[in-house]
């Protein structure tokens, strides 16, 4: 199994409009092989740091999976729009991926 994991520093006040832009994306995830399951994630906001921490986390059969999904048509798709809301953004996403190693 491998997780695919993309931190997003989100500036303060934008995060229901990064929440928007979740929800309204063109994402056919569920149609891709070795698609099992996504989660965005919103962590504690710290006021004083002047953002919110999000993750975007989903999880592969295998590594091989993630990679072919991140060179097809529905990958550009999901991800056509992200450079219209630059603003939100402290910096790029940074990506963290990960095989099981152990778990039930």
């Amino acid at each position: 199994m491998y997780f695919a994991m993309n931190r997003f520093k989100i500036a303060a006040g934008h995060e229901e409009a990064f929440e928007t832009v979740w929800e309204d994306r063109d994402s056919s995830l569920a149609e891709v092989p070795g698609f099992k399951e996504f989660r965005l994630l919103r962590g504690d906001t710290v006021p004083e740091e002047g953002y919110t921490l999000f993750v975007s986390s989903s999880i592969w059969e295998s590594r091989d999976a993630f990679s072919a999904w991140t060179r097809s048509e529905n990958f550009r798709a999901a991800h056509k729009n992200a450079a219209e809301n630059r603003a939100m953004y402290l910096g790029p996403p940074k990506f963290e991926g990960f095989e099981a190693v152990e778990g039930a």
